[in-house]
């Protein structure tokens, strides 16, 4: 049959159109568990947890492989992980709540709230002066430590080496230690990554509001986005949720084996148990579906089922680049930095067909969520993993997720 109709005729040809794009998106996320199988198969992790949602509607949603090998225990949508690094915008949101409030603003000097920060001091970092100490041209600011360019070192401090294991020092006396500690280049003028810098954040937190850290966290963001599964000390939690505590494995021999006390939170298998140091850098363990209502709130502006949580024009500064004047920066190519968020800023390598203002971060166990406005696209990857080598396996997932979306 012949349309006499052009104008009828082109409405009728969008239609098929979109009908023909839309299985695509559809497809392609449905191959998502097979390729990640192929990586439990040839143990680059031994499962993992993957979540591809547009908008409020979740496109893929599966969990693969084991969550405890040795228990026999698979992977399950509701498993629990260590989530890491993926905990630092949840204090730099903490932080924004506060500026928002008034309470707070992003240029004051932290020495404003922490004293013990006055006097630091500063290496120079230029040829033989490189052991030189001078004084900061300004004291760090919140907005520094938000972006990593305070100077503020990663290194435990001596007195305390193993409290990133042990998790036996309370968090104002960490800040206290880091606060002694040298700063390796003068504010502002490079950048440098630092769970210590975010620990510092976590006590502005406690000082500005007068609440424990992870109580101010679980109340004003935890449990308002009713993210039940999401906490930083398992032992005060249910069996139930400790049973659905992910191992976290490196590769030994060519077989995945259960990782040692040494890395960050100390022995997987012992929860943190009697631990004091909530570590707001890399402290948090939840879920994909409770992350996937935090990364929502964000994708709506500060908006959650209607509740407002954070201001327009702070989601709006955490996620732009402040950090386009300073090289290198980042852990994936083409990416600045925002406040506590990694933000693609040149789609290249790694976020090769990213939306420019992509933002996410990672974790030191594999874990990934990243969160593209442009497409209203959000993408979880929950892996445990302490040694690395899932690169390809994190390369491969974000870039399929990008392709559900219909362009």
């Amino acid at each position: 049959m012949q349309l006499k109709h052009p104008i009828l005729a082109a409405f009728l040809l969008l239609v098929v159109a979109a009908h023909a794009q839309a299985p695509q998106g559809e497809a392609i996320a449905a191959q998502i568990p097979a390729r990640i199988q192929h990586f439990v198969d040839t143990k680059t992790v031994a499962g993992a947890v993957t979540l591809v949602a547009h908008g409020d509607h979740i496109v893929e949603f599966n969990a693969t492989g084991m969550a405890d090998i040795a228990a026999n225990r698979p992977m399950a949508k509701d498993s629990i992980f260590q989530i890491m690094s993926m905990t630092k915008p949840f204090t730099a949101v903490g932080i924004m709540m506060l500026a928002d409030e008034g309470k707070l603003a992003l240029r004051d000097p932290v020495e404003l709230y922490l004293p013990e920060f006055k006097g630091q001091r500063v290496a120079a970092n230029i040829g033989p002066d490189n052991a030189r100490l001078s004084t900061p041209e300004h004291p760090i600011t919140i907005r520094d430590l938000l972006t990593h360019t305070a100077g503020v070192t990663d290194e435990a401090p001596p007195e305390i080496s193993d409290y990133q294991h042990a998790m036996n020092v309370p968090l104002d006396e960490v800040v206290r230690k880091i606060a002694q500690q040298k700063l390796l280049f003068q504010p502002g003028t490079a950048w440098s990554y630092t769970s210590g810098g975010i620990e510092v954040l976590g006590r502005i937190i406690e000082v500005v509001s007068g609440q424990n850290y992870a109580d101010f966290i679980a109340d004003r963001i935890l449990k308002p986005l009713q993210m039940k599964d999401s906490f930083f000390y398992p032992d005060q939690q249910t069996q139930e949720q400790r049973n659905r505590i992910a191992m976290v494995y490196v590769l030994q021999d060519g077989k995945l084996v259960p990782a040692s006390r040494n890395i960050l939170g100390g022995d997987p298998a012992k929860h943190r148990a009697g631990s004091v140091f909530p570590a707001p850098g890399w402290g948090l363990y939840s879920t994909a579906e409770d992350l996937l209502h935090f990364y929502e709130m964000m994708l709506h502006n500060g908006v959650y089922q209607g509740h407002r949580y954070l201001s327009d024009f702070a989601v709006h500064l955490m996620t732009e680049p402040h950090t386009a004047k300073i090289r290198p920066v980042g852990w994936m190519r083409g990416a600045d930095y925002g406040l506590a968020w990694e933000v693609v800023s040149e789609p290249f390598g790694e976020l090769a067909g990213h939306s420019i203002g992509t933002y996410g971060h990672g974790g030191a166990f594999g874990t990934q969520g990243w969160i593209d406005p442009k497409n209203n696209l959000i993408s979880i990857l929950l892996i445990q993993k302490a040694d690395g080598g899932a690169d390809s396996m994190t390369n491969i997932f974000l870039h399929m997720a990008e392709a559900t979306v219909d362009r």
